[in-house]
């Protein structure tokens, strides 16, 4: 995903080899990092991480971080594959596995350590289910309790920490599908776009039944599709061929039937649209249509922005850990804030830090989020063939270099976290 800026005649080399046609967007736009999209990306994952901090079904409405995180990887996906597809795949699958397999490296074994067990009655199924923390074309398993009550962590701590690999999952398949749908998408590019969407009302609806992970697979995969779809458009320049006010009618229109969608279709969550798939498939198409539509395509964050930069850059040079590891340190921070209790100066003010309680998460989660990052960060570096960096944002040189990307859903471990967005 990282790009470095080319001279004008690589620049119409570049295009000559790309395959397809191209609007006249993605003939002239520069093939360094686009700091709009780097932007809504680390908007994204922050959005993310308080989604699972405090549960607002309402984020999903205001911010839909998933739908957006696909699109925005489609449209690199796009720039990527002009070049030869078995190679990009190839270096696709090479970035986003390495991370995730040095936090299953510290997961696993934790919950083996806390009594986790094979299931006789899955045979060797199951430990071919295990090789999903590899290779993860399926969901990997986990126990539904872990531990013991009252312990340091909830026993859901297993069932949080690791349910948010669908979004790995999900990835993965749409990386190994994009050849093949960016194919599509510039011969029929219309029904390419739309036959996420369609999909998603057949099976999201439950007019089609597919039982089982697979079944979540493939609604995953059609929820977001479109969104990985409008990426390609965003990168070919098929917003420069539409009038504006038509696309953000159409936009606002898809996006209204979601909502009246949802209205109708509300879950034990109300209005989490994660929980509610055409709904969450039509609303994040049509608010990232919008997205796409506005891109100004900065190579610098202009204004007030400026000052994020480095924060930015940041978020998104580690955006694989920050996701993965995001859920599990939110979860820690519980039993940090417990301690609190057992301070002695803090005796006579107990009932302030009951009452700081439920924002205590979002202030402690960070600096262990930093510390993750220290720690695993550097496992991005390795898997793009760059050199290890522990703080790379921006400043020395670092740069940015992009990475496989994301996001959140349910009340943190305390309420009951998803597994979900």
């Amino acid at each position: 995903m990282s790009g470095v800026p080319l001279d004008t005649a690589g620049a119409a080399r570049a295009r000559h080899r790309a395959p397809g046609p191209r609007g006249a967007e993605a003939a002239v736009r520069p093939s360094g990092r686009d700091r709009y999209l780097d932007l809504l990306r680390a908007v994204a994952l922050g959005r993310v991480v308080i989604y699972h901090i405090f549960g607002w079904a309402w984020l999903t409405i205001l911010f839909p971080s998933m739908g957006v995180m696909f699109a925005l990887a489609g449209s690199l996906m796009a720039r990527s594959l002009g070049r030869p597809a078995l190679g990009v795949v190839r270096g696709r699958m090479r970035r986003l596995l390495p991370p995730m397999w040095a936090f299953a490296l510290v997961v696993v074994p934790m919950i083996f350590a806390l009594g986790w067990r094979p299931v006789r009655e899955e045979g060797l199924w199951w430990f071919l289910r295990l090789a999903n923390y590899l290779f993860p074309v399926g969901a990997p398993p986990y126990p539904w309790q872990s531990g013991a009550e009252g312990g340091l962590l909830e026993t859901s701590w297993a069932e949080q920490a690791v349910g948010p690999l669908w979004y790995i999952r999900a990835y993965l398949w749409f990386v190994l599908a994009s050849p093949l749908l960016l194919w599509a998408f510039r011969r029929v590019p219309w029904a390419t776009l739309l036959a996420p969407l369609a999909l998603t009302a057949v099976i999201g609806t439950g007019l089609v039944e597919i039982p089982g992970e697979s079944g979540e697979a493939l609604t995953d995969f059609a929820v977001y599709g479109a969104c990985w779809i409008l990426g390609f458009a965003h990168h070919d320049g098929l917003f420069t061929k539409v009038p504006r006010y038509l696309t953000v009618s159409l936009a606002a229109f898809v996006m209204t039937f979601g909502i009246w969608w949802a209205s109708g279709h509300l879950t034990e969550e109300g209005w989490n649209l994660d929980e509610i798939p055409l709904a969450q498939a039509t609303w994040s198409f049509g608010f990232c249509v919008i997205l796409l539509q506005y891109a100004p395509s900065w190579r610098q964050l202009p204004g007030r922005l400026a000052r994020f930069d480095s924060t930015i850059t940041l978020a998104n040079n580690r955006a694989v850990t920050i996701y993965l590891w995001h859920n599990l340190l939110i979860m820690a921070t519980f039993p940090v804030i417990d301690l609190l209790y057992d301070i002695p100066a803090l005796y006579d003010h107990a009932g302030l830090v009951d009452a700081a309680y439920p924002v205590l998460p979002l202030l402690l989660v960070w600096p262990l989020l930093a510390v993750a990052i220290l720690a695993f960060g550097w496992v991005e570096d390795i898997a793009a063939k760059r050199r290890p960096r522990l703080w790379p944002n921006g400043s020395g040189g670092s740069g940015v270099s992009g990475g496989v990307t994301s996001t959140g859903s349910a009340p943190p471990a305390r309420a009951g976290f998803s597994d979900r967005r």
